[in-house]
């Protein structure tokens, strides 16, 4: 495998996108140069000119990147969505995060997830974020602030206000009502 293909791999290069696709031998799934899926050990990866040539040797596409072109159905689209959301909740996400990870505008992300789930992205996200929270607070002993850094929330007033908001107490009282019962 020529260099500059190995590091558009790892650079996720979207410039590349086209002229080669890669394959991983160990999973059988090929790729787009720009996947944001793992890198792969450089020893698995096998090089492809176009998608045919691909599946002729029996790979079968990325489901994250659509190497193939075609578009998953809106419902299973934003499942994986709302999978990578469950998943990394803790992290900073962000519409433009998510909209360049799932190869979409932003708008197109945000009117679809609300479509199809009810609820924005940012609600969704809030949702996982407070009930990651609640199994701390009845879980653990950590306070408040660090409770909301990990899943999160790193601005302590925030986290309360954003907890109190969604749930009707604050996290303390959340806590508190916990243990009595």
């Amino acid at each position: 495998m020529q260099e500059r293909y190995w590091q558009a791999i790892i650079g996720n290069d979207a410039s590349y996108d086209g002229t080669f696709y890669y394959a991983v031998t160990t999973t059988g799934i090929f790729c787009r140069p720009s996947c944001k899926s793992r890198v792969p050990k450089r020893e698995n990866v096998r090089v492809f000119p176009d998608r045919q040539t691909a599946v002729a040797e029996h790979f079968r596409p990325c489901k994250r990147c659509r190497p193939d072109g075609l578009r998953l159905p809106d419902e299973e689209w934003t499942e994986l969505i709302a999978d990578y959301i469950k998943e990394s909740y803790a992290e900073p996400i962000t519409l433009s995060v998510l909209a360049e990870q799932f190869y979409a505008s932003v708008y197109h992300l945000q009117r679809t997830f609300k479509r199809v789930k009810g609820v924005t992205p940012l609600t969704y996200l809030q949702h996982q974020r407070i009930e990651a929270a609640k199994q701390l607070l009845i879980e653990t002993n950590k306070p408040v602030n660090v409770i909301g850094a990990l899943v999160g929330i790193a601005n302590a007033a925030h986290f309360a206000t954003v907890f109190q908001k969604k749930t009707g107490v604050t996290p303390s009282e959340f806590r508190q009502s916990c243990t009595i019962i």
